[in-house]
């Protein structure tokens, strides 16, 4: 019995393979004549759903038919067999080349996205559907009904009945497009908001205009949390970055009391370490580059620190309590620093790519994507973070600093050695500014002026979360990095910024100490 159905199964598909075979006249007409009887001759083969008819599309795109006596011929390697039965032909001489324009060239494509509805791999419809978002007409109307009801995923049947209503919406029927609103009420893409904007501009009929501006307030409503969610993961995004840039600074402004204008630099240097440990791994570990990242981190922190103890050891060491001086001596620094890079490195901005599992992101909501490296600067930050927390408040080194910033003198009297002591804090504020460039070179351009675009903000953070205090600065950071994009949204990036700034002057007059005032004898 298993093969007599067997049998009648192979009969079935071949007689139904008989009835959707594409004919010669049919792949003739698709090959020649004008645009827009050759485009009529896709679409009535295509609403068929012709297996056969992709191998052919797939030969026209990639320029590989010939007519030659009335038949449309696919050649490849040299030998030639017809478009249609796929038999061996002989190749003429004269043989005429297709050319396809490219409004065919795009009808082309789009068909043989709308064949690919019937694969049976699911990936590839998914695709499919993606792909006829953008190019999907009436003429295909037919083919995406049929595959509706044939899909046996809920998900993509969902996504095809979006497909169908996003091409009713533009027919000429009133009805239609009516039907068309009501199907695209249920829609959460961001796709589906830009089509009912562009229809609601173009729709002359009230009625149908109110169906879509209902539709409209729908869709834009259940969209606005992914909007909400992804202007506040943007904020604290930047809030991480800049909470990064200005830990180092809170150890050398705020606890040290140094005016340090070469702390943009030493970020620098961490972006520019990250970027000799990616080549070093691309030329001698290519086969562990996407780890590279990890060998960088603690490279960027030695070479920032390094960098730190020297301008430490060599110049503000003799500048203490003399703030206008330590600022003009490290502005100097921060000129040679550059001038240096751009020698060594070049003027131009250097490529520091992302390892492959930082790339990419996750799809929160249908318009909130979480990319990975954001994501892992965030955690990266709070490490950071968690890591000089404990260092100061646990270790003996961290009890040294805490002792001289708050009684040098005293300190001193009781043996410790307040000159090494400031050479290792100021070394330890350096190190976390090359890691704050090490983390940005995953999100942006690392050049010789990175370090300029974050030294003002960081001491923004550092003076409003209060001079000395670790937690102000953290909560600083993360604030003005919400407020920043908040009123981005709202005023643009320039007013935003000028809006911010105004709202750090206000605040600093009202409440000089910042956030949080010191406590002790270090406040009198």
């Amino acid at each position: 019995m298993k093969w007599l159905q067997g049998l009648l199964g192979g009969l079935f598909l071949v007689g139904v393979s008989a009835a959707l075979a594409l004919t010669p006249d049919q792949a003739l007409r698709i090959a020649q004549g004008e645009s827009d009887a050759r485009i009529a001759a896709l679409n009535e083969v295509v609403v068929a759903a012709d297996p056969a008819l992709a191998a052919y599309v797939q030969a026209l795109l990639a320029d590989e038919v010939k007519i030659a006596g009335g038949q449309a011929l696919i050649v490849r390697d040299g030998k030639a067999r017809d478009a249609a039965s796929g038999a061996a032909a002989s190749l003429p001489a004269g043989a005429e080349e297709v050319v396809n324009p490219n409004r065919v060239r795009r009808e082309l494509e789009s068909a043989l996205a709308a064949l690919k509805l019937f694969s049976p791999d699911r990936a590839e419809r998914a695709k499919a559907v993606t792909e006829l978002k953008d190019q999907a007409d009436e003429g295909k109307l037919v083919l995406i009904e049929k595959a509706e009801k044939t899909e046996t995923d809920g998900e993509i049947k969902a996504q095809l009945a979006l497909l169908k209503a996003a091409v009713l919406i533009s027919s000429t029927d009133k009805f239609k497009r009516l039907a068309a609103a009501q199907l695209l009420v249920d829609s959460d893409q961001p796709a589906t908001k830009s089509l009912l904007i562009e229809r609601v501009a173009a729709e002359t009929d009230p009625e149908v205009k109110a169906a879509l501006n209902k539709s409209l307030a729908t869709v834009a409503g259940r969209l606005a949390w992914g909007e909400r969610f992804g202007v506040l993961f943007t904020g604290v995004s930047l809030g991480s970055i800049l909470l990064l840039a200005a830990l180092g600074l809170a150890i050398t402004y705020g606890l040290m009391g140094v005016i340090n204008m070469a702390h943009g630099e030493l970020i620098m240097i961490g972006a520019y370490a990250t970027y000799l440990v990616q080549n070093l791994f691309r030329q001698l570990l290519p086969g562990a580059f996407d780890w590279y990242i990890l060998a960088a981190i603690p490279f960027s922190f030695i070479a920032s620190a390094l960098v730190g103890a020297l301008m430490e050891r060599t110049v503000i060491r003799w500048l203490y309590g003399r703030p206008l001086e330590t600022l003009l001596a490290t502005w100097g620094i921060s000129l040679i620093l550059m001038q240096s890079v751009r020698t060594l490195f070049g003027a131009q901005n250097v490529g520091v790519e992302n390892p492959s599992w930082l790339s990419g992101g996750v799809q929160v909501l249908p318009n909130l994507v979480l990319p990975y490296n954001r994501l892992a600067i965030l955690a990266f930050a709070g490490l950071v973070l968690l890591g000089m927390a404990l260092l100061i408040g646990q270790t003996r080194l961290g009890l040294f600093v805490r002792g001289v910033t708050q009684n040098r003198r005293m300190a001193a009297c009781v043996g410790v050695n307040t000159a090494r002591v400031d050479t290792y804090a100021f070394a330890l504020g350096a190190g976390i500014a090359g890691l704050a460039g090490c983390a940005l070179s995953q999100v942006g351009n690392v050049g010789p002026d990175l370090g300029q675009g974050y030294i003002v903000d960081s001491f923004m953070v550092v003076v409003l979360g209060g001079v000395g205090q670790i937690a102000g600065t953290v909560y600083a950071g993360l604030g003005l990095g919400v407020l920043n994009k908040l009123l981005e949204g709202w005023q643009g990036a320039v007013l935003a910024k000028i809006m911010v700034l105004a709202f750090i002057v206000i605040f600093i007059q009202k409440r000089p100490q910042g956030i949080f005032a010191l406590k002790g004898r270090s406040a009198e």
